[in-house]
């Protein structure tokens, strides 16, 4: 679907003039090069192809990774250890370690074809520099314990040290140069920002053995970036790090500006453990903003800048009670938002709760998580290829990848690793697993809610089946294209369930699509949150090219699933389609039904997996069912159900367009008062509200004003 280019705000207008001045090496110039003026269902225009780079394969393939020896006492879910997590990062690790046969190979990685930079050769040093500070990650923790770790027959802290010295020499093919005088904020000042963590981290092993001639070239480059402009987002850590490692050992650092970025990103918390990210809440607020301000307070905030890590750790204390719930029973994560290949990098402030343990915090199931989450890609088939973690979410795939994103990017995972940093003899490490308030709270036949004002985010979790699931509203007033695609624009995002990418025919899951003026399918991306009452989330919508489609929307979480009952509000009629989640074809066959229960049609589909139904109410056309290919991220061919209708507008005399989403386990018979635990949804347009009456006697009122 064409979308006209967004008009730049100041602030990506600022950004972009200043990138220029340093072309090929920002992640924003990556991110600006997304922006499309035509192109697919809210998809990212992929960038030319022709440039690539020559990788010699390596002599032998990983095998999948298996926990050896579990420990079924202390971890009986997962069999996981603060040791077996040190197998995962050398099992990661030497991955990448299978490209590098002598001491000034780079990491460097084949490229993933598609959308991925390096595009040109100058973009190539950058490529190889994300890949030595981001395998960093995992290096660091494992240095700090075993100085003599070898990997592929390297010594891997020797090639670390003379991998720094060759970034600051001119004459190397990984040379990093110094950023010009004029020149704005760039990836390299991210992958600066990620070496300054593991330098803190290993000083012993990473800094204090360079040569003082190879440190003041360090602290010089490093510097030149860290002591510049940024982006006024998650950014600013990168700054702050470099500037408090080299005042760390002695270094004159701008410390106005160091003090300015600290007290900026202290303004983008809003609450629950959640910062903005500008303007978006996701993953960012968790492997950045909170993992961050940690390993900050931890290594240098609560010594130099006290009052400011009091502030870190307060805005970090929340999330105990709330980020848990946003994983499924089994540790699985919700695959929602940019940079979603960075995968499980996201579970890292658990085990960052162990560096200052707060009593009463159920260690167990934050270990239970963490640990489900590292083997739910570790132990999939499809995680690695050519031994590197592929550019998708599990295997590669294409519509959740980014153009700011290289093979070596992935690695930003290895964050969960600065875990092992956590003392052996923390609680983290110590509690016995457990399944938190999945083993007994969160019961069967029940839906549990927990919504967290100020990022007005609504978690579900969901028994029956062990799922999690998460509702936002996007903010999209600050332009930026990567907020209106699939990775922000669905209705919910499941553990279960990962999002499905819009196709060219109408083929959509957990949105809405509309036929546009183009005549294109277009979804819904443009979200405002109204509020959450009642067990009720409300959000209003509006369609981004067609101001005159608009919804107002009303979420019900059921223990099986979800009733709809959504409501046109403005003046514009258009064909339109609403999808379930999909389901990828596991087996080969996707088993499908038609059924009609009390007068409602009724679709199902079972991958032998899970099945999922839909149940039109008031508004729709029977649903259908629609196969699609290359949409989904778990295999290539897939299934999902879709309603379709006209949109009437407001004045119309119908104007609820209401419909039951279900979900159960497979083999599971469906009961009559399971496809339909609504017996009838009546609107009231004198009040506004929608009554709803369910086959158990209860009602539950849908107050749209």
């Amino acid at each position: 679907m064409p979308l006209p280019t967004p008009p730049l705000t100041s602030l990506l207008a600022g950004a972009l003039q200043a990138l220029k001045q340093a072309p090929g090496r920002g992640r924003l110039v990556l991110l600006l090069a997304g922006v499309s003026s035509g192109g697919g269902v809210g998809a990212q225009t992929p960038a030319p192809t022709a440039f690539t780079t020559t990788v010699v394969a390596p002599t032998s393939k990983l095998p999948r990774f298996e926990v050896q020896q579990p420990d079924r006492q202390r971890s009986p879910f997962t069999g996981m250890t603060r040791k077996h997590w040190q197998d995962a990062a050398r099992y990661l690790l030497s991955g990448a370690f299978s490209y590098v046969r002598t001491l000034n190979d780079p990491m460097q990685f084949p490229k993933q074809p598609g959308k991925s930079y390096p595009r040109n050769e100058g973009q190539v040093p950058t490529e190889k520099l994300e890949g030595l500070c981001r395998t960093l990650f995992m290096a660091a923790p494992l240095l700090k314990e075993d100085p003599s770790l070898t990997l592929n027959g390297i010594q891997v802290g020797d090639y670390y040290r003379h991998q720094l010295t060759r970034l600051v020499d001119p004459q190397s093919d990984t040379y990093i140069k110094p950023r010009a005088a004029n020149g704005g904020p760039s990836q390299n000042l991210v992958e600066f920002g990620g070496l300054a963590v593991a330098l803190f981290a290993a000083p012993e092993i990473l800094w204090d053995p360079l040569p003082k001639a190879t440190q003041a070239a360090l602290a010089a480059t490093m510097l030149s970036y860290g002591d510049g402009p940024t982006v006024p987002q998650n950014w600013r850590y990168f700054n702050i790090f470099i500037l408090s490692f080299f005042k760390s050992r002695g270094y004159q650092v701008n410390e106005k500006l160091l003090e300015e970025y600290l007290q900026k990103q202290l303004m983008h918390y809003r609450g629950e453990g959640w910062y903005d990210d500008a303007p978006a809440f996701d993953y960012y607020s968790m492997w950045a903003f909170q993992m961050y301000g940690r390993l900050w307070s931890e290594y240098y905030g609560r010594q130099h800048y006290p009052q400011v890590a009091q502030q870190l750790t307060a805005n970090f204390a929340p999330l105990v009670n709330n980020y848990p719930y946003m994983f499924g029973r089994d540790g699985s994560m919700i695959m929602w938002g940019r940079s979603i290949t960075y995968r499980f990098g996201a579970v890292v402030p658990f085990p960052l709760m162990g560096l200052q343990p707060v009593p009463g915090t159920n260690f167990g199931w934050m270990r239970r998580i963490a640990s489900g989450a590292i083997l739910q890609f570790l132990q999939n088939p499809q995680f690695l290829q050519d031994n590197v973690p592929t550019l998708g979410f599990y295997g590669a795939f294409e519509p959740a990848v980014q153009a700011y994103s290289c093979r070596g990017s992935v690695y930003w995972m290895g964050k969960a690793f600065l875990g092992l940093l956590v003392p052996a003899d923390s609680p983290f490490w110590t509690a016995t697993e457990n399944e938190g308030p999945w083993g007994k709270e969160l019961a069967p036949g029940t839906v549990f809610n927990l919504f967290e004002p100020g990022p007005n985010i609504l978690v579900t979790d969901y028994p029956n089946v062990g799922a999690a699931e998460i509702r936002t509203a996007a903010d999209r007033s600050i332009t930026d294209p990567y907020r209106g695609n699939e990775s922000y624009n669905r209705l919910s995002y499941s553990s279960t369930f990962p999002w499905q990418a819009d196709g060219p025919n109408g083929e959509v899951a957990m949105n809405y699509v509309f036929k546009n003026k183009d005549k294109q399918w277009e979804p819904l991306r443009l979200f405002t949150f109204r509020k959450y009452e009642d067990g009720v989330y409300y959000r209003a919508a509006e369609l981004e090219s067609d101001k005159t489609i608009r919804l107002q929307l009303a979420d019900l979480p059921l223990p099986n699933g979800i009733l709809r009952v959504d409501k046109s509000v403005g003046t514009g009629s258009a064909p339109m389609r609403l999808g379930h989640y999909a389901l990828p074809n596991l087996t080969g066959t996707i088993k499908r039904e038609t059924r009609r229960v009390k007068g409602h049609p009724v679709q199902l589909i079972d991958n032998g997996t899970y099945q999922l139904a839909m149940v039109t109410l008031s508004g729709w056309s029977a649903p259908e069912v629609v196969d699609a290919t290359g949409l989904h991220p778990v295999k290539p061919a897939s299934t999902v159900i879709n309603a379709t209708a006209t949109l009437a507008p407001a004045a119309a005399t119908a104007p609820l367009y209401a419909t039951l989403l279900l979900w159960k386990k497979s083999g599971q018979p469906w009961r009559t008062e399971e496809l339909l635990p609504v017996k009838k949804v009546v609107y009231s347009a004198t009040d506004d509200r929608a009554q709803v009456s369910f086959a158990d006697g209860t009602t539950k009122a849908i107050l749209f004003k």
